[in-house]
């Protein structure tokens, strides 16, 4: 129950007819907008990968995966996707995407390690995309250009629901601000990660926090990154580590800072090696995608995933991500949000 916000007098503005609706013009407008804006052509991608070939994303590296014996393979063990970061770098090479272009698809995951609440289902769908990019690509220049294309998408599917409802009144700013995780500690060093991020958020409206994974000055990491997908251990241009982030936004329902994406550049070999050591991780460097990776078969690029739950959540200003998609919840929680006129689906 800890994780549950009740916002103060909440009252969903759309009818569940009204959500259903609104859920798939959110859905159907904002890929379209993001696909334009990126370049990207729409995949199919798995539900679930095999165990053992590193292709799965390891997340913050303890959360469990979902996993069952496959008949036809001997038993061998397949698990749910935690995300697809690493399984679009191969399909980029398997397409043999040209820089510039790239891919999206629907990924859907189950992750029983969540901690249940306003933000955080057992049930999670994206938008996970890939672009490949050249080594001219690397740097931060280039990864704030792809955050403001994302954002400026975002900002058009919001007009847009707002035109269908007008009940809904738009709230994101009309711009981005840019801030590294090390700033961010520095502008705050007596707050919490996400403390911080709450304050950010309350200044600048919408945020995207720089350096996600390494440590920074107090000898902790804003939050925890897998050491094989996102760089977040190259000294950039402006002297800090780091070429990943996540997209927060003030949520005025929640009166909080609210993740919509994380992304970043992509590890080439020496960021690979690099992470993997910091991470006291080097065993996974023989499996198939490091493998593949670390031998040059795989394209520079970039990356991230967009919760569409999230995103709709957002824009059609509900409070909790339940009322957006179907989902197990606490019987505690769920009480709780029925008193306070919260419908869960």
């Amino acid at each position: 129950m800890s994780y549950l916000i009740i916002p103060k007098g909440y009252k969903s503005a759309l009818t569940p007819e009204e959500t259903e609706r609104g859920i798939k013009l959110i859905k159907d407008f904002f890929q379209q907008a993001l696909s334009k804006a990126l370049c990207l052509r729409r995949v199919t991608a798995p539900l679930f990968v095999l165990q053992g070939q590193g292709i799965n994303d390891d997340l913050n590296g303890v959360e469990r995966a979902v996993s069952f014996p496959v008949k036809d393979l001997d038993d061998r063990r397949a698990e749910v996707v935690h995300s697809l970061a690493k399984w679009k770098r191969l399909s980029l090479s398997e397409y043999k995407i040209r820089p510039g272009h790239g891919i999206y698809t629907d990924m859907n995951a189950i992750r029983a390690d969540e901690n249940l609440g306003n933000l955080h289902s057992l049930y999670v769908d994206q938008w996970d995309w890939e672009r490949t990019i050249t080594a001219a690509n690397r740097n931060l220049r280039y990864l704030k250009g792809i955050v403001r294309r994302i954002y400026s998408a975002m900002l058009d599917t919001e007009q847009f629901i707002c035109t269908c409802y007008p009940q809904l009144r738009p709230f994101l700013k009309s711009s981005i601000h840019f801030i590294h995780a090390e700033d961010l500690l520095q502008l705050y060093p007596g707050l919490s990660p996400k403390e911080r991020e709450d304050a950010a958020c309350r200044k600048w409206g919408s945020v995207f926090i720089i350096g996600i994974g390494g440590k920074l000055s107090n000898g902790e990491p804003h939050d925890m990154r897998a050491p094989d997908y996102d760089d977040w251990s190259t000294v950039a241009e402006d002297g800090h580590k780091g070429l990943n982030g996540d997209l927060l936004v003030w949520n005025p329902i929640l009166e909080r800072a609210f993740e919509v994406s994380s992304m970043g550049i992509r590890v080439d070999e020496e960021a690979m090696k690099r992470q993997l050591e910091l991470s006291g991780n080097k065993e996974r460097e023989g499996l198939y995608f490091h493998r593949m990776l670390l031998s040059g078969k795989l394209p520079l690029s970039i990356g991230g995933g967009i919760g569409q739950s999230r995103l709709c959540m957002l824009f059609l200003q509900k409070a909790h991500i339940g009322e957006i998609q179907a989902s197990i919840w606490p019987d505690k929680q769920r009480e709780a949000c029925r008193r306070a006129g919260i419908k869960l689906i």
